[in-house]
């Protein structure tokens, strides 16, 4: 199988409008269900799957953790997001991923939650150089294991409780990672501070300086694609991660110059959430499209039943109700309209309420 991420770098070289976007890997957000509602809505360039424990997988717990491992052709390129401390049980849970058709293996260097920590795995990795490594060759073995040729690459922060990126960073590029994702901010940081942009340009430097072929994908709070698009020209990254800024937005990665007849002053006054309006030769322009209530009302039902179908028994309704914060938001009847689907325990009461709701707009 041909290494996804050249040809992604060669077709972003190549066309205007520079960098690639990636949707970050995010714990009880990006499952099958949220995966499949956005690539039937505007697609990034590659995706990610939710976080998944390599000794799980390797359990009898596999049984249920692979529903975090389904798929469509539609979500493709994916990269399976692995955590482990275990360079045994990495190993053989890449090759087990790399049987089922992803496009890369991604390892998790920088989750912050203290369990993770705790297991050696995550940010704790930042501070285990020596065991860091053993989990990346891991993964390669686990690839070659399986007999398939993916990439295998590396998300994590800036540094554990201080910048580390002069000696975090080269230790990685060493590693001979085909991409390196970068959170710019430290573990102790968590996400209580502005992401840290100018670390991670430092990042892109020192990846030049080691000529290695790497790349570098910037992340943290990139709230359209026009901010990502300025980042990426401002630090040199290869590519753009986007988490938070995909909540209650499934259009995120549709450029405005699509959909200019769709814009009406109805939602004009959400227009992408930090993006401007367009001027005179606003077919230039790219910003986030962002839809009008009723438009995403209709996708938030349309999640919810996804959600239940696919995951219903498997994870527990009450995740839904962090999207529906997301999705109900700056629009008259907001607040209440949230407080009914806060009481909500299933996907029938939702389109009731919703079709309630729509009946008074």
């Amino acid at each position: 199988m041909t290494n996804f991420w050249e040809k992604l770098k060669k077709l972003s070289d190549g066309r205007q409008g520079r960098p690639f976007f990636c949707l970050a890997p995010m714990a009880d957000v990006t499952d099958a269900a949220f995966r499949r509602i956005i690539a039937k809505h505007e697609k990034p360039d590659v995706f990610w799957t939710e976080f998944v424990s390599a000794d799980g997988l390797m359990s009898p717990g596999r049984k249920i953790l692979k529903k975090n491992l389904m798929f469509t052709k539609k979500e493709r390129p994916l990269v399976v997001q692995l955590f482990s401390a275990n360079p045994q049980k990495m190993r053989q849970a890449a090759s087990y991923c790399a049987t089922l058709g992803f496009d890369g293996i991604d390892i998790n260097m920088g989750c912050p939650d203290r369990n993770i920590i705790k297991q050696g795995s995550g940010s704790a990795l930042i501070k285990d150089y020596e065991r860091a490594a053993l989990i990346i060759s891991a993964a390669k073995y686990g690839v070659k294991d399986s007999n398939k040729e993916i990439p295998v690459s590396v998300k994590t922060r800036i540094g554990f409780n201080k910048n580390e990126v002069e000696s975090w960073v080269p230790f990685l590029l060493k590693q001979n990672i085909s991409a390196l994702i970068i959170h710019g901010r430290t573990r102790k940081e968590m996400s209580k501070v502005n992401t840290h942009w100018d670390v991670i340009k430092r990042v892109v430097e020192i990846r030049d300086e080691m000529k290695v072929n790497t790349l570098i994908i910037g992340n943290g709070d990139v709230k359209n694609l026009e901010e990502g698009r300025r980042l990426a020209k401002e630090t040199g990254c290869d590519g753009i991660m986007i988490g938070r800024g995909i909540f209650g937005n499934p259009w995120f990665f549709k450029p405005l110059h699509n959909n200019r007849s769709k814009i009406n002053s109805k939602f004009s006054q959400v227009l992408g959430r930090g993006g401007r309006e367009p001027g005179p030769d606003h077919s230039k322009i790219l910003i986030d499209f962002s839809p009008i209530t009723k438009e995403k009302l209709k996708v938030m039902v349309e999640h919810t039943k996804l959600f239940e179908k696919l995951l219903g028994d498997y994870k527990k309704f009450a995740i839904m109700k962090k999207h529906y914060k997301a999705y109900v938001n700056g629009f008259d009847g907001a607040k209440e309209l949230r407080m009914k689907l806060m009481e909500s325990s299933n996907a029938k009461g939702v389109e009731k309420i919703v079709k309630d709701f729509l009946k008074n707009l």
